[in-house]
């Protein structure tokens, strides 16, 4: 990818947080990317129903259109962050795109919730030396992810499940989107089965310890 910054591995946090030692528990970062949307609030049900927290990485416009939504998902006690405006390439975007693209989602979220947010998730994966100086100074830790089902691609709820299951380990974080109903789905029985192997689910930044640092990359395998 060529991203710059310093990469961390959530396995290799040793701080306690929000009561969870993940250097000790068996902790798993749920991430769901693009909403919200009307498939959110099935998801949103399905959480609330186990008391899991998740992060939500949230495209600009689509809060901008929901905020009530948008407000629920922060009621829950989940995590919201930025995934761009527009879903846009930041790692190659002109620096006034990026631009627009990141504080219009930061004010769609403060307008909803009256609270920016302090993570983001460049769409695709594409940072690169000028996106990790632009987050530096906007107070965003940029994260990615380290288990991809490929729920984009694959909209089968079983292959969803069995891609995560197959791959997942603690410390994770596991990238899922919840624009498409396969994936929400396929969440309760990854919930289920998680929960028999002993995961604990914890927020992204709950997992690396309860403080992340502006500009770094986080997450990447």
């Amino acid at each position: 990818m060529g991203a710059a910054g310093l990469v961390e591995s959530p396995k290799r946090q040793e701080a306690v947080s929000g009561g969870v030692d993940c250097a000790r528990a068996r902790c798993v970062a749920l991430t769901f990317d693009d909403g919200p949307v009307e498939s959110t609030a099935k998801l949103l049900d399905i959480l609330a129903e186990r008391r899991i927290r998740a992060t939500f990485f949230l495209i600009g416009k689509n809060a901008a259109e929901r905020p009530d939504m948008v407000r629920r998902e922060y009621a829950a006690g989940h995590e919201i962050a930025n995934h761009s405006y527009t879903h846009a390439d930041l790692g190659h975007a002109p620096e006034k795109m990026v631009d627009a693209e990141l504080t219009g989602t930061q004010e769609a979220i403060r307008r909803a919730i009256g609270v920016a947010p302090v993570l983001l998730r460049p769409p695709y994966g594409s940072t690169g030396r000028r996106l990790t100086s632009k987050t530096r100074r906007m107070g965003l830790a940029q994260v990615l992810w380290t288990v991809d089902p490929l729920d984009w691609q694959i909209r089968d709820s079983r292959a969803v499940e069995r891609r995560v299951m197959k791959s997942v380990r603690p410390g994770d974080v596991v990238l899922m989107h919840d624009i498409h109903p396969t994936t929400v789905a396929a969440v309760p029985r990854i919930l289920d089965r998680l929960e028999r192997d002993g995961y604990v689910f914890v927020t992204v930044t709950e997992l690396f310890g309860g403080t992340m640092t502006p500009g770094k990359i986080y997450a990447q395998r």
